[in-house]
């Protein structure tokens, strides 16, 4: 592949090692609420905003709660956790080599309250020219409006972008928006061994 003109990078479990953060404060709020959702089922659905799969939850389940007030508890149990985040270094790496020389977004499924204060806690929000979360976009992944917008925002051609992922929604999306995609569950020291 040629030298790509940006770089475009999801963020929790991608940039930061923050997926198993996540999953305590899901574990938390459904057990709280009586609804099922298990850990393999929690990281399938990663890139998907929180108040969608207590939609789709509560569908499937026959459950009666507010997806949105759930999914708001959800979100207040995270922030206590946020703090013990840390950079994924294999991809923070790439991240850290580009800076300054080729533009570089982030484009994920959670939401600006959080991702941003999330970059500024590891040390790397100054580093992206663009951020867009599912606050910005109407479509989420895996529909590819979410790495669209940051590559517009970067002002490069999606052809001419490369993306960084950790799921399969995720690839989906990249490849939808016609980008070079990288599945970092295939890089080296991503994962947790």
């Amino acid at each position: 592949m040629r030298e790509p003109r940006a770089l475009i990078f999801d963020c929790d479990g991608t940039l930061v090692d923050s997926m198993a953060l996540h999953w305590r404060a899901w574990d938390i709020v459904c057990k709280r609420n009586g609804i099922e959702f298990s850990e393999e089922r929690h990281y399938a659905t990663g890139g998907i905003p929180s108040v969608k799969i207590l939609q789709m939850l509560k569908d499937e389940q026959g459950l009666d709660f507010d997806p949105a007030e759930v999914s708001r508890q959800k979100e207040e149990a995270y922030i206590p956790l946020m703090p013990e985040a840390q950079l994924i270094e294999p991809i923070a790496s790439i991240a850290r080599t580009a800076r300054g020389s080729v533009p570089m977004g982030v484009a994920t499924g959670g939401r600006t309250k959080y991702i941003k204060p999330l970059l500024k806690g590891v040390g790397i929000l100054d580093w992206f020219g663009a951020v867009v979360t599912a606050d910005d976009v109407e479509n989420h992944k895996p529909a590819p409006d979410t790495f669209l917008k940051a590559a517009a925002l970067l002002g490069v051609p999606p052809d001419e972008c490369r993306a960084y992922e950790d799921t399969d929604i995720g690839m989906e999306a990249i490849l939808a928006a016609g980008m070079e995609a990288v599945d970092v569950r295939q890089i080296p020291g991503v994962l947790p061994s």
